[in-house]
């Protein structure tokens, strides 16, 4: 089984990041690697970075179906830029960090506070939780108030931050389980459960896992309409579209 992981931003430390908690994560005889686009923003932090990442994880998707023989996607940023596209230039298994996330921790605890980067990430989690059908058991969003390229130049205020939202979101908030909101936090996930008294998840660990499980089943992504592939028509500038429209 091979797994392809897309950071769909151009910081290498964070791909490099979430291919380590990957690597524990999969089973013996998985493969899994992880790649940035070659092109797009170094984070992402809003609407118009989410639009532009998106056309690098539909290249990598699209790469990772004709050259290089992946089974499943992950796309590795909290925002899951670009989900529903990627859905549709493949009919192999593409997979959410925060989808997977809340999916799994709806299985272990009641409910969950979200710890994301700055209060305007807020919009885009509001709607990924509704879109998944979350906001029953959604408690609250913590922010540890720094930027995604300020926590990873900073990784000790960072963590620090971190912990202290964690903490407020448990006590203050009341949250059951605590589901980190960012690509770059994923790899302190561990030092955290090793602190706190409630489930912990980074993103990564359980899209890993479901991913995994997809796969064994034989399940593929439906084509019947919603996320068919691509109608055909010329895209100028995208040629690497042709490749997953319908013939």
């Amino acid at each position: 089984m091979k797994i392809k992981l897309i950071n769909p931003n151009t910081t290498q430390s964070m791909t490099d990041g979430v291919q380590e908690i990957a690597l524990k994560a999969a089973s013996l005889g998985t493969e899994v690697y992880s790649v940035s686009p070659s092109r797009g923003p170094a984070s992402i932090a809003g609407y118009a970075d989410k639009a532009i990442a998106t056309i690098g994880v539909l290249e990598e998707i699209i790469k990772g179906d004709r050259e290089e023989g992946a089974d499943a996607y992950i796309i590795a940023c909290f925002g899951d830029p670009g989900l529903d596209a990627a859905k549709m230039v493949t009919d192999k298994p593409v997979l959410g960090m925060a989808q997977s996330a809340m999916t799994v921790m709806r299985l272990i605890a009641p409910n969950f506070s979200i710890i994301g980067n700055l209060y305007g990430g807020m919009a885009g989690r509001k709607e990924a939780l509704a879109k998944y059908g979350m906001t029953d058991v959604y408690v609250s969003d913590r922010y540890i108030g720094m930027s995604v390229l300020g926590f990873e130049q900073d990784p000790v205020r960072g963590v620090k931050e971190l912990r202290r939202a964690v903490r407020e979101a448990i006590e203050l908030d009341h949250a059951e389980g605590i589901i980190l909101g960012c690509a770059g936090f994923v790899p302190y996930a561990d030092r955290l459960r090793e602190e706190f008294p409630v489930p912990i998840l980074d993103g990564i660990t359980p899209a890993v896992r479901l991913a995994e499980a997809l796969v064994g089943m034989g399940l593929k992504t439906s084509k019947v309409s919603t996320w068919n592939y691509p109608q055909t028509q010329e895209v100028p500038g995208f040629e690497f579209m042709k490749a997953a429209q319908i013939k």
